[in-house]
């Protein structure tokens, strides 16, 4: 019987477990088990209250030099005491390990847990500590650049459309939408907002909350160079969307926003960009999970589409 080749495979927890305690010279009868899989997969290590989080990166996600680059940036952001989970060190002094799988190489990090748990619908205080601590790490890394992907027209909507067009006709409506969107969204109209790195996906799903006010940032996958305001318009976006009650919206985009002001200052021309930069990160991640459709998006169709776009829409017109 012939084998045939694998494009995505999930490592078993407990080989994986045993390969790490071995590499980090971790003491102790260790647990290891699968939390999610997704852009990459996710597995839980313990021992008692000790508890580490293994992502393995999925072949041909990240290349090496990626994975190093945000490995930097988190090393920056651990070294200046800001809240975020953290890559750890094997017994050799390294951070990523290679394993190999059915599919080709993978990528291996250990970080840090994060204290707390994913809090959906969030309090004042916490959407004001979250604007702090996103204004920390701007003012930190402003003016920085890591070697990764920058966020701009291209890479946010031509990049996107392109690939949304391997699954999509042109000539449905939510596509007329985004190309439309495409065409009002222009570079020029962000030299107002302040550059640097940016996280892009700072949200409840991506973050633990300890006693309201300890909050600690996770999953820097998608970090690169950009406007600081693409941060700021994306998790309102989110806040927008799990907020129903808009007054109550409303209520915490202003906490949010005062938070980041008790650390950076934010005009009111940047603060005019929430809308298009919320709407810009929305369009990106409807690209990924097109490019990502093989195992990540099993739901991708045109009434996912419609659904999805639909919410865009909302918030178009809400912002109008």
């Amino acid at each position: 019987m012939d084998v045939f080749p694998v494009i995505a495979s999930t490592i078993s927890a407990k080989e994986l477990g045993d390969f790490v305690v071995e590499k980090y010279g971790l003491v102790g009868s260790y647990d290891c088990k699968l939390f999610r899989t997704g852009m990459n997969h996710t597995y839980f290590l313990s021992e008692g209250k000790t508890r580490y989080v293994i992502r393995v990166y999925s072949h041909n996600w990240r290349s090496k030099s990626e994975i190093v680059e945000e490995i930097k940036l988190l090393n920056l952001l651990k070294d200046n005491n800001l809240s975020i989970s953290y890559p750890l060190q094997d017994k050799s002094e390294g951070f990523i390990q290679e394993i190999e799988a059915p599919e080709g190489v993978r990528y291996v990090v250990l970080f840090s847990f994060a204290k707390g748990g994913k809090v959906r619908f969030m309090s004042n205080k916490t959407c004001y500590e979250i604007g702090a601590l996103m204004a920390r790490f701007h003012k930190l890394t402003e003016k920085s650049t890591i070697d990764r992907i920058s966020y701009n027209q291209q890479s946010l909507f031509e990049a996107s459309y392109k690939k949304l067009k391997v699954f999509f006709s042109e000539e449905l409506p939510e596509m007329q939408f985004i190309k439309e969107q495409a065409r009002a969204f222009k570079s020029s109209d962000f030299q107002c907002s302040k550059a640097g790195i940016v996280h892009m996906d700072i949200w409840y799903d991506n973050m633990a909350v300890s006693d309201e006010n300890e909050i600690t940032i996770f999953d820097f996958d998608f970090c690169g160079n950009g406007w600081r305001v693409l941060d700021i318009g994306y998790f309102c976006n989110q806040l927008f969307n799990i907020e129903v009650d808009k007054e109550e919206y409303e209520i915490k985009k202003k906490n949010f926003l005062e938070g980041y002001k008790s650390i950076s200052e934010l005009p009111e021309q940047e603060i005019a960009l929430i809308p298009k930069a919320g709407l810009a990160v929305f369009i990106f991640y409807l690209g990924i999970q097109a490019q990502r459709f093989d195992w990540s998006n099993i739901f991708l169709s045109e009434n996912y589409l419609k659904m999805y776009v639909g919410r865009m829409k909302s918030w178009v017109d809400y912002n109008r």
